[in-house]
């Protein structure tokens, strides 16, 4: 599925997840998961590598095999740079009082591997949640 770079779209790929990882046999907490993760990965290129520029195209793309499903979102924004990421304090961020800032950690903590790649002008977010 495509859709444009805004958050009121978020509701048709949480979805769009859902009908996938119910048909691919996952449970009710792991597919609350998947979308949350999918969810926090959208919105990270919405604010992000599209800097809050509405209209610009997100694919999302679902791949199941028997042993694992895979959602793949890309983009043509700005390429997230891994080496700069740092993991939040949450000591120290309770104490800021500020919101936001943990898309990344809580997609690498719902999921079984979050992978980033960028090529051909796309930036690309791999994420993988194992079957049991």
């Amino acid at each position: 599925m495509t859709i444009p770079s805004s958050t009121r779209f978020l509701e048709e790929v949480r979805e769009f997840v859902t009908t996938h990882a119910v048909q691919a046999g996952f449970n009710e907490m792991t597919v609350e998961q998947m979308k949350m993760a999918v969810d926090e990965a959208c919105t990270n290129v919405i604010e992000h590598s599209y800097r809050g520029q509405s209209g610009q195209p997100i694919d999302i793309s679902i791949h199941v095999d028997p042993e694992k499903l895979v959602v793949v979102i890309r983009d043509k924004g700005t390429e997230f740079d891994r080496k700069t990421y740092v993991e939040p304090d949450l000591v120290q961020f309770a104490k800021s009082k500020k919101s936001g800032g943990f898309g990344v950690h809580i997609m690498h903590k719902l999921m079984d591997a979050v992978e980033y790649r960028h090529h051909g002008g796309f930036n690309e977010c791999l994420m993988t949640k194992m079957r049991a």
